[in-house]
């Protein structure tokens, strides 16, 4: 057991913090929520209500959403686009050659199974990553927005307002706040990481180059 949470620390832990900030989103939120319905002189919910509310999934939905874009973009980025003495930037832009990539004949013994095959399955297998958060983008949104559009809708009744259909609301001016607010933050921790990197150091960590390594040097591990 001791070995298995020493090897899987860093995942580990990111999942502790991320159940915890959670719950800690729902409380908060819950809170605040109850307080603007005493405000508005409507009822307030229970925590299970809030918390199974389209009020409380929007929120959530428009983080994760943001959250996949950032790294959707940064893997498939840097793939194409160089950004010199970053060490996560490749130091030569493109798919690279299946030597490279250790794919069919040139696979290890240890390589997995779908690398080795060829074909469409090691097609597959080399966009697996950008595929998945892809697909967890596009469903956190498509969440985000039909939870929006719900939460939408009750502000709208509360208001004794129209309420408006799905596709109204993708056009509506609250959904592409909500969306644009979180990209626009994201771009911008992508582009200081990227750039910060080139000049600044963190002794220990694989993301960031070697302490002494010149500020021009490139890749993660150019210059080692």
């Amino acid at each position: 057991m001791s070995r298995f949470l020493r090897q899987n620390a860093l995942s580990l832990a990111f999942l502790l913090l991320f159940l915890a900030a959670l719950v800690g989103q729902s409380f908060a939120g819950w809170i605040a929520f109850n307080d603007e319905q005493v405000a508005d002189q409507l009822g307030t919910v229970s925590f299970l209500e809030y918390v199974t509310s389209a009020s409380f999934s929007v929120d959530v939905a428009e983080n994760w959403q943001s959250e996949y874009l950032q790294f959707l973009l940064y893997i498939t980025a840097t793939v194409w686009l160089v950004q010199r003495g970053s060490p996560e930037s490749p130091t030569e832009p493109g798919l690279g050659t299946e030597q490279d990539h250790l794919l069919g004949e040139y696979a290890r013994e240890d390589s997995p199974a779908w690398a080795k095959v060829g074909g469409w399955r090691t097609t597959l297998f080399s966009w697996s990553l950008s595929l998945v958060m892809a697909a967890i983008f596009l469903a956190s949104w498509a969440v985000q927005s039909v939870a929006g559009w719900a939460a939408f809708n009750e502000e709208q009744l509360e208001s004794r307002m129209a309420t408006v259909s799905w596709p109204a609301y993708l056009a509506n001016a609250d959904f592409w706040s909500r969306t644009l607010q979180n990209w626009q933050s994201e771009f911008l921790a992508v582009g200081s990481m990227a750039i910060l990197a080139v000049y600044l150091r963190q002794r220990g960590s694989a993301e960031s180059k070697p302490v002494g390594a010149p500020h021009d040097s490139t890749g993660a591990t150019d210059g080692e």
